[in-house]
């Protein structure tokens, strides 16, 4: 007799030395496969089949994942190896009629005609194509249902997957779409196999109609065609742009997103570093490493750049944006210009197949801000200002604004023949959310008058007999007319806008939003140059830091225009025009360069005698300033933003419909929740206390 200890008990049995072997292997076995066996001291332990795996040779293994974990893998497995395409389905057509072909795609709304035929029509893998699926229940000569028809029955709508069958010929359906989707409508699939690459969640609802909110992003673009076509429109612009260049000789160099912290005029966002008090700046544009490489020898460099402002945000910009940059040496503002316009009209024609007029329009700031209230004017917008403060009578002048020698602007807008109809629609604009800016701006409310030949002097009796003939003569006006006055200070234009500008487009998008007056279209092109080269500094723009009260209208690095302009910068820095221009389409501004400015002993002397930025400060461009000593010829460039281009080129009115994951408006990306909080532990690894 031989008592043999088995993992669950211990059992007696006569055996022979064949059946002890065969008892000890068997043990042998049951300790491999449960470790904590021999740890136990043979006790008894419950052995169930699912926790020994098969095995081959001496390989043994204890799984401990629970039957749900197994099911998981073995469908991820099951995906894992999935069958190359074939074909492609926007390829098929009737030459392909009786072949055997492997497609991908994501399922579409399946049809049930009965239990033994069903339609589903299978997407392409960009959702531009669609095929239909056939599946036919039938027996086959075993008895047995195709296992394809059973399974294709229960995948849900979106699902991707991949199918095997045979092309056969069918009856073009009537439509010629399905959604968004061009059909291939002269051929179908025959299904044979299907293999579902993942799930779709059945209570997840997702239509062409579905808003979708910003964290599911990733929907919305699988949903909107219009999205995905505008991401396809941009790479396509890229490529023209460095065809472009490319054959212009300029160079495609990538300079630093880890550069340091400089006042060129716009708030940074910091990265902080492992070493205690150090941190990088991600650049607001590549604009100081530009300049570096045009001493370097490099006569044309170019780069569609990454860049980043920690700015207010707006329908226009983002905390992080892609521009167009590029820089030529030994160059001037001319030379640069005439290169942009080319590029863009290379734009135009191959992307949307339309001409541009040549040259571009040219309009000085002073002109711009005086004729539109705006340094990025709309000209298809035909509603030009005219200053008439000094012909107003006095008591007028006073009921307008509290200015007691204000510059005031007048302007028209035709809504329509009919004098009421004009009323009826300046009362809903003043009684609307888009009118309180105005209401409650400090140079004083505006004016408004309508043109009516049943009225007094036609309804300008206010302005007296000789400036109402003046201003009828002036504006052309007709019946009907609006006739709008605004106060401001008088003195130099400073910024983007006048009220008078901002009252001149929200007027207008009222107008076009009632349908009184038809929307602007076409393209119309024009560069404004001359801006100032400084302007007073004020509290909200952390210019460059300096004490003089000025700042760089655009950035430090800027060339006066003339040597006139060279000899203001000691006595007269805010009569200094600059060698600046920036595009404008439509009323957006595009991009903005300059000449910089090449010597080193000017750009130091601007620096701290005209800004009078602090040694510390002027010391964080010490760099730069090293460079320009070091021969560096004349040099000009220009950025243009290409978040912004590319929206203009499509009609959109906000830069986040050509951006794959935009930021909202307080900077926030919904999808993957960023910003987010920072840990203890990151805070002492880069040395930071949050304070109040």
């Amino acid at each position: 007799m031989l008592l043999v200890r088995s993992a669950s008990s211990v059992v007696k049995t006569s055996t022979t030395a064949r059946d002890f072997y065969v008892q000890f292997w068997k043990y042998s076995c049951l300790r491999s496969t449960v470790p904590c066996l021999a740890a136990s001291k043979y006790t008894n332990y419950p052995v169930h089949p699912q926790n020994i795996r098969k095995f081959s040779g001496c390989s043994r293994r204890y799984e401990s994942q629970p039957p749900e974990t197994l099911d998981l893998l073995e469908t991820y497995k099951s995906s894992f190896s999935f069958p190359p395409s074939t074909q492609e389905i926007k390829s098929l057509s009737e030459k392909h009629i009786g072949k055997q072909v492997c497609l991908h795609g994501y399922l579409g709304s399946r049809s049930d005609v009965s239990k033994k035929l069903s339609f589903v029509p299978l997407l392409s893998k960009d959702l531009r194509y669609s095929v239909q699926i056939i599946s036919v229940g039938v027996k086959d000569s075993t008895g047995n249902i195709p296992q394809s028809h059973g399974q294709i029955r229960s995948l849900t709508q979106h699902t991707p997957v991949a199918v095997r069958g045979t092309i056969k010929a069918r009856e073009p359906s009537k439509t010629e779409t399905l959604g968004e989707a061009k059909k291939i409508n002269d051929v179908e699939l025959e299904l044979s196999e299907i293999c579902p690459l993942n799930d779709f969640p059945k209570d997840l609802m997702m239509t062409e109609d579905t808003n979708f909110i910003s964290g599911e992003r990733h929907l919305q673009l699988r949903t909107t065609k219009a999205l995905r076509d505008a991401l396809k429109f941009r790479s396509d612009a890229a490529d023209i742009c460095r065809e472009r260049l490319r054959s212009q000789e300029f160079v495609e160099i990538e300079t630093p997103l880890l550069f340091k912290s400089t006042p060129e005029g716009a708030r940074e966002f910091l990265v902080p570093t492992r070493e205690k008090g150090m941190a990088y700046a991600l650049p607001q544009s590549p604009q100081q490493y530009k300049q570096i490489l045009m001493a370097s020898g490099i006569p044309n460099y170019f780069q569609i750049a990454r860049c980043f402002r920690d700015e207010d945000l707006r329908a226009d910009r983002q905390p992080e944006f892609t521009q167009l940059d590029l820089e030529m040496s030994f160059a001037k503002g001319e030379q640069v210009m005439q290169c942009m316009e080319g590029l863009i009209k290379r734009l135009w024609k191959d992307m949307l197949s339309i001409d541009l007029s040549s040259p571009f329009a040219r309009v000085t700031y002073q002109d711009a801000m005086a004729q539109y209230g705006s340094d990025k004017p709309d000209l298809r917008i035909d509603m030009k200002l005219h200053s008439i403060g000094e012909l107003l009578p006095a008591d007028l002048v006073s009921k307008i604004g509290p200015h007691t020698n204000p510059a005031v602007d007048i302007m028209k807008l035709h809504i329509d023949d009919n004098p009421s109809m004009t009323r009826n629609f300046v009362n809903e604009f003043m009684a609307s959310p888009e009118a309180a800016p105005f209401l409650s701006n400090p140079d004083g409310q505006p004016g408004i008058f309508i043109y009516d030949p049943r009225q007094p002097l036609e309804g300008l009796q206010t302005f007296g007999f000789q400036t109402a003939e003046y201003i009828e003569e002036t504006l052309a006006l007709e019946e009907g007319d609006l006739i709008v006055l605004q106060a401001r200070k008088k003195g130099p234009f400073t910024g983007g806008f006048t009220p008078m500008g901002r009252l001149r487009l929200a007027l207008h998008k009222a107008a076009v939003a009632k349908g009184y007056i038809p929307p602007p279209t076409g393209y119309n092109f024009l560069w404004i140059t001359n801006f100032p080269l400084f302007t007073p500094s004020n509290d909200t723009d952390p210019g460059q830091g300096g004490s003089a009260g000025l700042s760089s209208t655009h950035h430090p690095f800027t060339s006066p225009l003339t040597p006139h302009d060279i000899d203001l910068l000691p006595t007269d820095p805010l009569s200094v025009i600059a060698d600046h221009y920036d595009i404008v389409c439509n009323g957006v501004e595009l991009g903005g360069g300059s000449r910089r400015i090449h010597s080193a002993q000017v750009q130091e002397y601007v620096l701290r005698d005209v800004l009078k930025m602090p040694e510390e400060r002027i010391g964080d461009f010490r760099h730069l300033l090293d460079v320009l000593k070091a021969g560096c010829p004349p040099h000009a460039g220009i950025a243009l933003g290409f978040d912004r281009l590319i929206a203009v080129m499509l009609g959109k009115e906000s830069v986040r419909d050509v951006i794959a994951f935009p930021k909202s408006g307080k900077g926030e990306d919904m999808l993957v929740r960023s910003p987010n909080r920072m840990t203890e532990g990151q805070l002492k690894t880069y040395y930071l206390k949050l304070v109040d």
